[in-house]
């Protein structure tokens, strides 16, 4: 194994087990609430991010992210992250934990439709074949939940979309990151200043004891998984990405079943067959795709 692969699959591995966990922590707060605790991990962000870029002494990519358009894009992507947290925060505790993994298994599925309609990639018959048989699942979700299944919707989209931003953002993703939560701290700030002074006055920090370290910890837990994947982004296959990344929800799942012991029937199994089947088709579709790709190049190199 080289040093790339030494490096990057750990990398990958931490991010999408710390991703796969996190309804662990959100359960475990749920007594701070959604917002507030959407406020502190806001808030803590920001010191972590700084420790981050202070570290890789990477000050220019900041000063180029509050440049010209670099700005106005990472300011559409804070929105669009601040409000996945807040849906996936309050999915958890409202015991949508399962709904919420369903987002993050077809996210990868959306983020092909929006290569299509944003970036004019074409996409090939598998490809459709997948998106299809996951459109089916997502039907069948809602019949299981007796409602269109919002939540994974919402999940999918403002993080699909979040990462087309970031897509055209050519700036490193800590610099970025550092943006975004820039951006979002002063009305995270005020809105814990409100809400400490008239809804629960004196509550700055949870019920304190133990509360106080768990809240500073969402600082941490927010940052570290995005940092390790850019470090893994760097050195493995895009395919060794796109096939890692369905740990994340797998954990979530199982978390939901088997810790939160949300229901789980025959129809939600039937959904998620499907779902699994599309991602199954995408992902070898990926695979023998990317082979092809290679094959072809060293076709092509000189003799």
């Amino acid at each position: 194994m080289n040093a790339a692969l030494r490096l990057g699959f750990p990398a990958a591995l931490g991010c999408y087990l710390i991703w796969g966990s996190l309804p662990l922590y959100i359960r475990a707060m749920k007594h701070v609430g959604a917002l507030e605790l959407l406020a502190h991990r806001v808030i803590w962000s920001v010191p972590t991010a700084i420790l981050l870029i202070a570290l890789a002494a990477n000050w220019r990519d900041v000063r180029a992210a509050f440049k010209g358009s670099n700005l106005k894009w990472l300011a559409v992507s804070s929105v669009l992250i601040g409000a996945n947290w807040a849906i996936y925060i309050w999915a958890v505790n409202a015991g949508r934990a399962m709904e919420a993994s369903l987002g993050y298994y077809i996210n990868p599925l959306v983020n092909v439709l929006f290569g299509m309609l944003i970036f004019s990639e074409t996409l090939r018959l598998a490809q459709w074949i997948a998106v299809g048989i996951a459109t089916t699942g997502v039907v069948i979700m809602a019949f299981a939940f007796g409602h269109v299944p919002w939540v994974a919707l919402a999940l999918c989209t403002t993080f699909a979309c979040y990462g087309v931003i970031r897509k055209k953002v050519v700036i490193d993703s800590r610099a970025g990151f550092l943006v975004e939560v820039a951006f979002l701290a002063p009305l995270a700030a005020l809105w814990l200043v409100w809400f400490a002074t008239t809804q629960v006055p004196g509550r700055w920090m949870g019920e304190a004891g133990w509360d106080i370290a768990l809240l500073i910890a969402a600082g941490p837990i927010t940052a570290f998984p995005l940092i390790l994947f850019a470090l893994a982004a760097k050195r493995l296959k895009l395919s060794t990405i796109g096939m890692m990344q369905y740990i994340g929800p797998t954990l979530q799942f199982l978390i939901a079943v088997f810790v939160f012991k949300e229901a789980f029937s025959l129809t939600h199994g039937i959904a998620f067959g499907f779902i699994w089947t599309a991602l199954a088709i995408f992902t070898a579709d990926s695979l023998l795709g990317d082979a092809k790709a290679r094959r072809l190049a060293r076709a092509a190199e000189p003799a």
